[in-house]
């Protein structure tokens, strides 16, 4: 039988936190207010607890509002950065690589733990590959989670102390809301995320309502606009949900690992932004866009990040979504080169 008072404790705990974010006018403040709040809260034995199905129902709504944004316009301007969204892949999967050199030098540590920690993937899905390759799943889960929660942390509140806002702006398609407009945009999107679970797809919650929406949406319909409160409220639950994540055993359980990792996260966002003012020098691109794309964060933040600063929403999206994608399908085949590679060099030596 569920527990409610856990739940109930998170969603206070949520409410204050963004209501601390919003007072600051800190960016994003419905997604990092709750996620530091909780975050404390949870460290300090606050006994808190993400909603059933919560998180899940946050990717969702954030999925929907950004497929809104890919009009035709937009889905044509993403197919001309097709080359430079494969060569941002091609960086992810490099960065990876080095992050798991870097962790095994660092840290006693085996080589799936370390590979599958590193790379710039989901939490759920390279903690399963971990598992199958005879890896760490808890150290591989931490891992992912400390990178997210200092990426959403850091990349945000850095580009608005320096005031980017608003240089590649996009704007939704649908402007106005509709009920019945949003009964069908619901039931289309759900529909998708059910179908790609159904599947196997990684982050199907994003995913699905993203493609549905954005498939929607370049084809010239407006269904609904979805409503600010319900957007924030999607914040909310993945806040919630990143947060519960760190309990006091959470950094207890490895310290020196987690040090490893976070210095590595540091490594990541100032490679990430090098990269990110090259790529937009070539793609032509604003050069703030093309760092948040190539930010190594999850689609759903970097999206959000984004959206809070109007910097080309679409065009990050599809950056994170294609990146994510390609890493989770060629991950596991990297890793078992990679360490056929390292055989032979060992026999060799």
């Amino acid at each position: 039988m569920l527990d409610v008072l856990p739940v109930l404790r998170s969603f206070v705990v949520a409410l204050v936190g963004a209501a601390v974010c919003v007072w600051l006018r800190t960016p994003l403040p419905w997604l990092i207010g709750p996620l530091v709040a909780v975050a404390l809260v949870s460290m300090l034995h606050g006994r808190l607890a993400s909603p059933p199905g919560g998180r899940q129902v946050g990717q969702w709504v954030i999925g929907v509002a950004l497929g809104l944004y890919f009009s035709p316009d937009v889905v044509r301007e993403v197919g001309r950065l097709a080359p430079w969204v494969a060569l941002a892949v091609v960086f992810a999967l490099a960065l990876g690589l080095l992050g798991s050199w870097l962790l095994a030098r660092s840290v006693p540590t085996d080589a799936a733990t370390s590979f599958f920690g590193m790379a710039i993937g989901g939490a759920s899905e390279m903690a399963a590959l971990a598992e199958r390759h005879g890896g760490r799943v808890d150290r591989v889960a931490a891992a992912h989670s400390l990178r997210i929660m200092l990426v959403v942390l850091i990349v945000p509140l850095l580009l608005n102390a320096f005031d980017v806002h608003g240089l590649d702006p996009y704007v939704p398609s649908a402007r106005d809301f509709s009920w019945a407009g949003f009964a069908l945009l619901a039931a289309v999107t759900g529909g998708a995320a059910l179908a790609m679970r159904r599947i196997g797809s990684p982050n199907s919650w994003m995913i699905g309502p993203l493609a549905a929406a954005a498939l929607v949406t370049a084809t010239g319909h407006t269904l609904s606009a979805l409503p600010t409160a319900v957007i924030n409220g999607g914040q909310l639950l993945i806040g919630i949900g990143l947060g519960v994540r760190f309990t006091p055993e959470f950094f207890r359980s490895a310290p020196r690992f987690l040090g490893a990792v976070a210095a590595i996260t540091l490594v990541y966002l100032v490679l990430a932004a090098l990269f990110g003012w090259l790529l937009a020098r070539g793609s032509g691109l604003h050069w703030s866009t093309s760092i948040v794309a190539t930010t190594p964060g999850g689609i759903g933040e970097m999206a959000l990040t984004a959206k809070a600063l109007r910097l080309g929403v679409p065009i990050v999206t599809a950056f994170h979504a294609l990146r994510m994608a390609a890493v989770v399908l060629t991950v596991g085949l990297a890793y078992r080169g990679w360490s056929r590679w390292k055989r032979e060099r060992a026999g060799v030596v």
